[in-house]
């Protein structure tokens, strides 16, 4: 447990002293992101000004959705931070035979390929999220309790594992279909569906969506979940709502589990670039 500690510790070091050998580069990366981040917020400000919620009856008003936003960005930022970077070098691996270099080493080849560099200038929208998420909480009066706090950062956590799930199985195909980036683009069409309240997903096509991202793939409930805790003091909850954060515990070991399994049978299927 220890050794992989270490490792991780070293790869981030790592990573930070490159990026700080390119600090124009950080800095403009960070300040795009952070950009398109405030031109997201302004355009939800301005969305308000003439709504009182996103979704009739949904409950999720300005300050409600302003901490979904937050806790969005907490995940999203996160696995930008730390997995993305390595899936689209992961997929270039397999291609260039670079990979062969990565199963050498006396250590999980998953978590390697997982956490070789990180991209330390997404963390500026991850602070953006802390930012905002207190903010929210200010402008509604609530103070989150201990429980709250922590049953918060677990479903975070699971979130972000439910994410890491979904886009290490997407880098995996790429051993069996070559050049993966189009495959990998697909996790950007799916969890643009994360980014607003299940509630909005009504009718007959909103509820198809809502059923199958909820319990095929499971990205509605990345965000939907740990945003919930925090504004659930404000809103009544239903029986089938409150069984929400259950499923999501069960979700978050199936995609680990069946993401883990796939990569295994990737890896088995994998010829080295000599071979």
């Amino acid at each position: 447990m220890w050794r992989y500690a270490r490792v991780l510790f070293i790869c981030a070091r790592n990573s930070l002293v490159r990026d700080m050998s390119f600090r124009t580069n950080f800095v403009l990366e960070t300040i795009s992101s952070l950009s398109w981040v405030f031109m997201n917020l302004g355009f939800y400000v301005l969305i308000f000004r003439y709504a009182p919620e996103i979704g009739k009856g949904t409950g999720w008003g300005q300050y409600q959705f302003f901490l979904f936003i937050a806790t969005g960005l907490l995940i999203n930022s996160t696995v930008q931070a730390v997995f993305m970077i390595n899936a689209e070098e992961f997929t270039e691996a397999v291609r260039t035979g670079a990979l062969d270099l990565v199963l050498v080493h006396p250590i999980d080849t998953q978590f390697l390929v997982s956490v070789r560099r990180f991209d330390w200038s997404a963390l500026g929208n991850l602070l953006l999220g802390i930012a905002l998420g207190i903010y929210a909480l200010g402008k509604l009066g609530h103070v989150p309790n201990l429980v709250q706090i922590i049953l918060y950062l677990l479903y975070v956590a699971c979130g972000i594992a439910i994410y890491y799930s979904l886009m290490i199985a997407l880098a995996a195909a790429t051993v069996w279909m070559g050049r993966n980036l189009t495959v990998l683009d697909f996790w950007f069409y799916i969890t643009i569906f994360a980014r607003y309240p299940m509630e909005i997903y009504t009718g007959p096509v909103g509820g198809i969506l809502r059923w199958m991202f909820t319990f095929i793939i499971p990205v509605l409930i990345v965000v939907n979940v740990p945003a919930r805790l925090l504004v659930w003091p404000l809103l009544p909850q239903s029986g089938a709502n409150l069984l929400l954060p259950l499923f999501a515990l069960l979700a978050t070991a199936a995609c680990l589990g069946g993401s883990r399994w796939l990569f295994q049978r990737a890896l088995e299927s994998y010829r080295s670039a000599s071979s």
